[in-house]
């Protein structure tokens, strides 16, 4: 068995006196493990560093062995993403959310959008923005996915403003006002990726409404805690934005999600 492809590294474990088993988030086939024969060598361990992107190919007798893994450098990223707390708990907590999937199922959507986030974690605002949609599509990959785009009640798509806790569905404004109480606020950057978040109340804001669903559906039926790096990211940046008043960070021109 072989292939080829290219891997955001995950994360690495020491094998033996001079082996490192990696752990990559690949295009085509999903999370991967594999051994790398003299990965804790000093040559090696600079490439071997959680968010470096790498080619790598993969060869094993049989698909159910562990395989040996052989790595190329494509982009160092892993010495700028240590330098700021956002960059690097943002990482580990996307990290943490990939290992809630089965090991090798491919979700090439999950790879591109982890690719943009380390490309635009720089800046805090859109990093917020973007591991929020990694949430929201993380979900949906787990089977819970959100239904954002029209009001439960009136199956209008303007002015959604809420989310029911029971369905995951979105309400509007008007629709919701009886129940406010009871639903979940929404920020409008969640309904569309061409809105951009409005202050740092509204990145939690949305970070709360994917919590309910994560711990509902997710974390408590599998006696999970909600990852450590989630409060890190949150905090980093609470304080990023909170030294940077009146940011106004713009997204570029294109869309940035796949």
């Amino acid at each position: 068995m072989e292939w080829r492809d290219e891997g955001i590294i995950l994360g690495t474990r020491r094998h033996g006196e001079t082996s490192a088993i990696l752990e990559l988030m690949t295009r085509e086939h999903g999370r991967h493990l594999g051994l790398v024969r003299g990965g804790r060598s000093r040559r090696m361990q600079p490439l071997l560093q959680a968010g470096n992107r790498v080619d790598v190919i993969w060869r094993a007798r049989i698909d159910e062995h562990l395989g040996m893994m052989q790595v190329e450098p494509v982009t160092f990223a892993a010495a700028r993403l240590i330098e700021q707390p956002v960059a690097l708990y943002g990482l580990q907590l996307a990290a943490s959310h990939l290992r809630l999937l089965p090991e090798r199922d491919p979700h090439q959507n999950l790879f591109e959008t982890l690719a943009i986030i380390l490309e635009h974690c720089e800046d805090t605002m859109i990093a917020g923005e973007l591991l929020l949609r990694f949430e929201v599509m993380m979900l949906e990959e787990l089977g819970f996915g959100l239904d954002l785009k029209r009001c439960a009640s009136t199956g209008s798509d303007q002015d959604l403003a809420y989310v029911s806790p029971k369905s995951g569905r979105a309400v509007s404004r008007d629709a919701g006002a009886p129940w406010a109480d009871k639903l979940l606020p929404m920020p409008p950057f969640m309904v569309s990726s061409s809105v951009r978040a409005a202050s740092l109340a509204e990145i939690m804001a949305a970070f709360r409404l994917t919590s309910f669903f994560f711990t509902r559906h997710v974390w408590e039926p599998r006696a999970q805690k909600p990852p450590e790096a989630r409060d890190g990211f949150l905090n980093a940046v609470a304080r990023s934005l909170s030294n940077t008043p009146g940011q106004a960070s713009s997204m570029p021109e294109r869309s940035v999600l796949p």
